[in-house]
């Protein structure tokens, strides 16, 4: 038989391709020749065909080992599509009951299953072994072969078995190892574990041309994703959170700005996970939101954006996640929000591992950091991550710091110092204890090694931190120096390094950008405008405010306040629905006073041809509704505030913030119970008609006329709250 023909007749049989892509040819070949083999491939690159077509074509049943349940269906679907049977491949896992299994071993056994997928842990059990013993094994793929490694993003100690099951299965069967996702040292770990150092290695470049990647300070993100999805409409997309809560609020606040999305992570049932991908798949849903740490089965070729919510545990992780961007070639859009806070989260979540598991995390998060807060062409920095020396020049302008101009500085005197200092500590020290050194830094381990005393300590003072790390990352990519990973990143020098000692000449770095500090809380506001004020229409509908009031017979302010006027000048609500989420509107407020002022701003928005912002007004989850809507509950049952906010563990202060911002949106509360309690009528008569004559609902401005030795603060925050709840709403 000519194997040449058969492999282009086979391909085109089974899966209709004419041509082969990258290596996909010799590997097969390889594998087809009984070779061990070892694939590194970037997502989209084709790695399933590499051992879906040598499995059609040879005798027995290839066995295929996956972590991820999800793409085990999906795989299982698809072969089945192309081959026309239902046999032709199964999966094997917890997901299967016990007449399904059943089944997949009678087909298995009457020699009619060519593929048969199954998880590392249904691998390991007994009873699937001596099963297993029963069949023609054609050969074992080790599908995110990355698991194997302890430095890989998603190790799993069950693919530290395979090896051992292997042999136990038989003599001789060969093996493939794929993985998208492997640094050097992974590659030597997954070799060493499979036993399999005569493997022939297929490497292709890391490198996908048509990801574009980006990185911005984590600031209203919901509202920035939203904006994003309602630009690029119709598009697939996936958002990675960080927790499983997160998933489920991100996912809310989509479907509440007409985006039909569907979360995805671990805690969900098995069918609702399956039919999710499913939805997703056959688009009825446009966005996937889940879990960073979940691994999400999806082999969607048109996914068109990846967000990630929160910063990516991994460089792994996020090259892998972000890989699912454009697999068909077509644009893919790869953004990430950056906090120290999210870096925070994740630093404390390893304060509990193992002293070697930490350090390992550790190190990992490190690359992360670097990424996000360097200057330098993000293709460049993923690519030397996976050993692969890259030409920013090559990017085209497809990252963010690749677009903008690059603040440079002259490297030659600083980076002779620092490759000297190296030299001089005898290569024994990391980044961090390097630059402690250069910015004078007196630690434990500075003290202790006596380095206060180099006269390299306190040198970089005055250039600052920010170039010093520029500077490191930069030696670290352009090869000066090396990080050995197995010694917890130590810097060494290489043979470049040494030469610039020997003959040091000018050189440029590209100084980082200080990423701006998010704020505490990135959701809270997520209403809020950033476009300029319209003075023109603030000025309408405060005349209009005027007039109603006027009408009411109550002042302006119970009507709406400023701010809720000012928030209407930038996004320009045009229905109730709009309305009613701006701040300080809410659904009482909105349908008692809304009617006109939607008129008025409808009228002048068509007037003017206003081009309203896409994202008018993001939609939020109830206002953070459960501890309002228990406020509320509480206040019906005349429970004390202090009470309430005994039971709540916040202080009356916050409590009166709570009742004055429910107040405000247009819910009634009856508070009369506990006003009477605190303060006497006549007293309350007296602040009623004040604010009834007022022209604003200043505190300060109240004290001072009705005299602050007679009313405290709090006592006319809570009568102004009661006059808004009687009169506005």
């Amino acid at each position: 038989m000519d194997v040449k023909k058969s492999l282009f007749d086979n391909l085109q049989t089974f899966f209709g391709f004419d041509n082969f892509k990258g290596d996909q040819e010799p590997i097969i070949t390889n594998i087809l020749e009984g070779k061990n083999t070892f694939v590194i491939m970037p997502t989209g690159g084709g790695k399933s065909i590499c051992y879906q077509l040598p499995a059609l074509m040879s005798e027995g049943t290839a066995i295929v080992i996956s972590p991820l349940i999800a793409l085990m269906k999906n795989q299982v679907d698809q072969l089945r599509a192309f081959g026309g049977s239902d046999s032709i491949a199964h999966f094997l896992n917890s997901s299967l009951n016990k007449a399904e299994i059943t089944q997949v071993k009678s087909d298995l056994l009457d020699g009619q299953t060519k593929l048969l997928y199954v998880a590392p842990e249904s691998l390991a059990k007994l009873e699937n072994i001596e099963f297993l013993r029963l069949l023609k094994i054609s050969f074992v793929a080790v599908d995110e072969a990355h698991c194997i490694s302890e430095w890989g993003h998603d190790f799993r100690p069950e693919y530290r078995k395979i090896r051992q099951v292997i042999t136990g299965l038989g003599a001789h069967i060969p093996i493939i190892a794929l993985t998208a996702t492997a640094t050097p040292k992974v590659q030597q770990d997954i070799v060493k574990n499979l036993q399999m150092t005569d493997a022939t290695l297929f490497k292709s470049s890391f490198n996908r041309p048509n990801l574009f990647y980006e990185i911005r300070p984590k600031r209203d993100v919901i509202k920035e994703i939203i904006r994003y999805i309602k630009y690029n409409t119709g598009k697939s997309g996936i958002i990675y959170c960080l927790s499983r809560k997160k998933v489920e609020e991100v996912a809310e606040a989509l479907n509440l700005n007409g985006i039909k999305a569907l979360p995805y992570h671990a805690g969900l049932e098995p069918k609702v996970r399956a039919d999710t991908q499913d939805k997703f798949l056959m688009e009825d849903a446009e966005v996937i939101v889940a879990t960073i740490a979940f691994g999400m089965g999806i082999d969607k070729p048109d996914v068109r954006f990846v967000i990630h919510h929160d910063i990516p545990k991994s460089m792994e992780g996020y090259y892998q996640e972000t890989g699912r961007a454009g697999r068909d070639g077509g644009e893919g859009y790869c953004l990430a929000f950056y906090a120290q806070k999210d870096v925070d989260k994740l630093a404390k979540f390893m304060k509990d591992k193992p002293v070697s598991e930490r350090e390992i995390g550790t190190q990992i998060l490190k690359e992360v950091i670097d990424y996000a807060e360097s200057g330098v062409c993000r293709r460049k920095q993923i690519l030397h991550y996976f050993g692969e020396n890259f030409n920013e020049t090559g990017c085209n302008c497809m990252c963010d710091n690749c677009k903008k101009p690059k603040q440079q500085f002259e490297a030659e005197e600083h980076l002779l110092t620092f490759l000297k200092l190296i030299q001089s500590t005898e290569e024994k020290f990391d980044d961090s204890h390097l630059l402690n050194i250069f910015m004078g830094s007196e630690t434990a381990q500075t003290i202790a090694y006596e380095q206060n005393k180099l006269p390299e300590f306190g040198y970089g003072k005055e250039a600052g931190e920010i170039l010093w790390k520029s500077l490191i990352r930069q030696a670290v990519l352009n090869n000066f120096v090396s990080k050995d990973i197995d010694s917890y990143g130590i810097l060494k020098l290489t043979k470049a390094g040494k030469d610039f000692i020997e003959n040091p000449y000018s050189l440029k770095f590209i100084l980082n950008e200080l990423i701006e500090s998010a704020a505490d809380d990135d959701e809270e506001d997520v209403k809020h405008g950033s476009g300029a004020l319209d003075t023109q229409l603030l000025g309408l509908l405060k005349d209009l405010r005027k007039k109603i009031a006027k009408q009411k017979n109550v002042p302006p302010f119970v009507v709406f306040q400023d701010p809720s006027l000012e928030e209407m000048c930038t996004h320009y609500p045009i229905t109730v629905d709009e309305l009613k989420q701006i701040s300080g509107v809410g659904h009482g407020k909105a349908l008692k006073f809304g009617s006109p002022f939607i008129e008025l701003i409808k009228k002048y928005v068509d007037d003017n041809d206003v081009e309203r912002p896409i994202d008018l007004v993001i939609k939020t989850q109830a206002n953070k509704s459960a501890l309002k809507v228990s406020i509320i509950q509480n206040i019906d049952r005349q429970i004390g505030l202090e009470d309430i906010a005994k039971s709540k563990g916040i202080t009356y202060f916050d409590i009166l913030k709570e009742v004055e911002a429910i107040v405000n949106s247009g819910t009634k509360l009856n508070l009369g119970y506990f006003v009477d309690e605190v303060i006497d009528e006549d007293r309350q008569d007296e602040v009623f008609d004040y604010f009834r004559a007022a022209e604003n609902d200043s505190i300060d401005a109240a004290l001072n006329d009705l005299g602050e030795s007679d009313y405290t603060r709090e006592e006319i925050q809570l009568m102004r709250i009661k006059f808004m709840s009687e009169l506005g709403n």
